[in-house]
């Protein structure tokens, strides 16, 4: 089977086309799978965490993965985080520091998500912060790994990458996985049937959570829903056919539906890096702190 892709941006459109390939890769069973690149011109980085998932997931169904055709720049970009290297390409020397490096975790190592968060999630252009912001806006991120380990049930491991543009000032950072996805699960959990997006809606909201027991959920959305607001940066979550897009410039979330369903849940966060402010907790106090 040959399919080709075309352009792969943090958009609607970019995930829509992921959840048409995953569709198209579906049924596919010892079968030489080729994915033709000559059309794309542009690959969002990070969009490789919802990509090699769905790539991995087909070469767990004894299938042959190649990517072809590939344009020169794209390679460049693909290489420099690790992600083509799972594809027989060479790893190329990321010199100017900008990846945050494709890596798949596996159950079980959910504790090495924090020191990878911690590691690459640092610099790259973030505004300035207190101690105690940043502590708080990794633990969300930490939120995100957590949820997708537990309550998504996937069996494949969680998938991330992200991609520093300094020449578009943003910082994009994707997790994802192919578990059971939002909607399902509240419905397994709290009994409740919504729409793909109506599903994401009732998920982001601070008073629902599918956790069980006295530990709360939902926070880390919360935190980072309001930096990202006053960063002026975006955060997109996609699951089923539900599309969420949250930023500065919509006053409520953009919810919409896809032709096809992603099968599992994204989470994208995009930073604002043109952003010249200092960010504080509302209980900080003093410059001391600042980093």
């Amino acid at each position: 089977m040959k399919l080709k892709i075309t352009d792969i941006r943090s958009s609607w459109e970019g995930f829509s086309q992921l959840s048409r390939l995953a569709l198209d890769l579906q049924s596919c069973f010892l079968d030489e799978v080729e994915i033709d690149m000559s059309a794309v011109g542009w690959f969002d980085a990070n969009m490789c965490a919802p990509f090699g998932a769905i790539l991995y997931r087909t070469s767990l169904a004894a299938n042959d993965v190649t990517i072809t055709a590939i344009q020169c720049e794209v390679q460049k970009i693909l290489s420099k985080n690790g992600f083509l290297a799972n594809y027989g390409y060479p790893l190329a020397l990321d010199t100017y520091g900008t990846t945050i490096p494709y890596k798949r975790f596996e159950l079980g190592q959910e504790r090495h998500s924090a020191s990878y968060v911690d590691m690459h999630l640092s610099g790259k252009g973030m505004p300035q912060m207190t101690r105690g912001l940043r502590t708080k806006l990794l633990e969300a991120v930490l939120e995100i790994f957590s949820n997708s380990f537990t309550h998504s049930e996937t069996e494949l491991g969680v998938f991330s990458c992200g991609q520093f543009f300094p020449k578009r000032d943003r910082l994009d950072f994707s997790i994802a996985d192919l578990g059971m996805g939002i909607r399902k699960n509240i419905l397994q959990k709290r009994h409740v049937d919504l729409s793909a997006e109506n599903a994401i809606k009732w998920a982001i909201s601070e008073r629902n959570t599918t956790r069980e027991g006295p530990v709360p959920g939902g926070s880390g959305l919360k935190i980072l829903r309001e930096f990202i607001s006053m960063n002026r940066g975006r955060m997109q979550i996609v699951s089923d056919k539900g599309y969420m897009e949250f930023g500065s410039g919509f006053g409520t979330p953009l919810l919409r539906l896809m032709d096809h369903p992603f099968p599992g849940t994204v989470v994208n966060l995009e930073f604002n890096t043109a952003d010249t402010n200092s960010y504080c907790l509302a209980s900080e106090v003093g410059p001391e702190d600042t980093l």
